[in-house]
Parts: C-alpha cells; sequence; structure tokens
C-alpha cells in the first residue's frame, strides 16, 4: 500500500494567523497575574487602563475560537464569501487591538492618563458593535457575552476613573472615541469594500 501523502507544509505566517487567538488567550491570564506587579505605585485609573488589554485578549478568545467570527461574518455579511481571511483578521487584531492598546498603555504612563482612553474607547466601543446588532437581530454573535460581561463594566470603569483624575478633559475623550471609530469603520469599510469586490468576480 502506497504511504499518506505527506501534509502540505505552511508558512509561520499562515499558522500565526491561524493560532494567534489561543497564544493571546492564555497571555492574557499571564498579564492579568502580573498586572499588580507592574501597576504596583501606580494610581488605579491607569490599573483599569492598562487593564483592557488583557481583558480584550480574553474577549478575543470568545470572538475567534475555532474561527468563529470571520466565518460569522462572511456568512452574514459577505454572504458566504470570503470578505474576511484569516490574514485580515490576523492583522486587524494584532495591529488594531494590541498594538493599539500598547502604544495607549505608553502614552497613558508617559504622556498623560488621558491618552489612556484611546485603549478604554477601542473596548467601549467594541462592546457596542457586539451588543447594538445583538439587540437588532435578537441573535447571538461572537465576542457578545464578554462584550457584556467585561467590556462594559470595566470600560465603563475605566473610564470614570480616568476622567476623575481631573487630568482627561473633553479632548481627550474626542481623541479616543475618534481613535475607536475610525479603526472600526475602517474594518467595515474594508470588509464592504472586499464585497463588492468578490461580487464582480
Amino acid at each position: 500500500m502506497d504511504p499518506s501523502p505527506a501534509p502540505a507544509t505552511t508558512s509561520a505566517f499562515d499558522r500565526l494567523t491561524h493560532g494567534w487567538v489561543y497564544g493571546g488567550f492564555l497571555a492574557g491570564f499571564l498579564l492579568l497575574a502580573l498586572l499588580p506587579v507592574f501597576t504596583a505605585g501606580l494610581s488605579p485609573a491607569f490599573l483599569f487602563v492598562a487593564l483592557q488589554l488583557p481583558v480584550y485578549m480574553l474577549h478575543q478568545y470568545e470572538e475567534h475560537d475555532d474561527d468563529r467570527f470571520r466565518h460569522f461574518v462572511n456568512r452574514e455579511v459577505g454572504g458566504g464569501r470570503d470578505v474576511l481571511t484569516p490574514a485580515a483578521v490576523f492583522l486587524i487584531n494584532i495591529g488594531g487591538v494590541w498594538l493599539l492598546n500598547v502604544v495607549a498603555i505608553w502614552l497613558a504612563a508617559s504622556g498623560g492618563i488621558g491618552f489612556g482612553l484611546i485603549a478604554v474607547y477601542a473596548t467601549l466601543v467594541n462592546a457596542l458593535v457586539h451588543v447594538i446588532p445583538a439587540l437588532v437581530t435578537r441573535r447571538y454573535n461572537p465576542g457578545l457575552t464578554t462584550a457584556i460581561v467585561l467590556f462594559l463594566p470595566l470600560g465603563g470603569v475605566a473610564a470614570w476613573l480616568v476622567t476623575a483624575t481631573g487630568r482627561a478633559g473633553p479632548a481627550y475623550h474626542l481623541l479616543g472615541l475618534g481613535v475607536a471609530l475610525a479603526v472600526h469603520v475602517a474594518i467595515v469599510g474594508y470588509v464592504l469594500q472586499r464585497r463588492r469586490r468578490l461580487a464582480r468576480g
């Protein structure tokens, strides 16, 4: 009997695009465990700003485990077309979530706590992106549970604590909200543009 064919090889980037969420999920717990050490002596406002990243990593597991969010979008928005690819999901989440949060946390630590609202509004806007469609359709979407249980309360407390410092006026709120909306609008624009292109064949 002929031996079974060897499995097709994949690149390191392909493996990352399909497995990033599991590393992020575990890293989220590690960051939560280390956060009291990293933020010792710092304000509660900064603690809650820094909390946004590991909490987002836990949310991403619910959202992207077994590629469920990509399949959901491709089915509901793309009509079965591949409007979201694994590579796009990877780049959106690493760049638009992890990197954005890292920059916001660094800016909050070095340039003023108000910059932390970039991370906070990224969390809150994403929560609404899950909650509003669920209310309209009365259906679950991948990520909804953690958006309600984690994002809304922790994001709300973070926004209140940062504002209570007196060093985050309206301009910082507008900056944070503007960046969060811009990221989400860019994602929606990408998906709709790709849907039009695929529909044209």
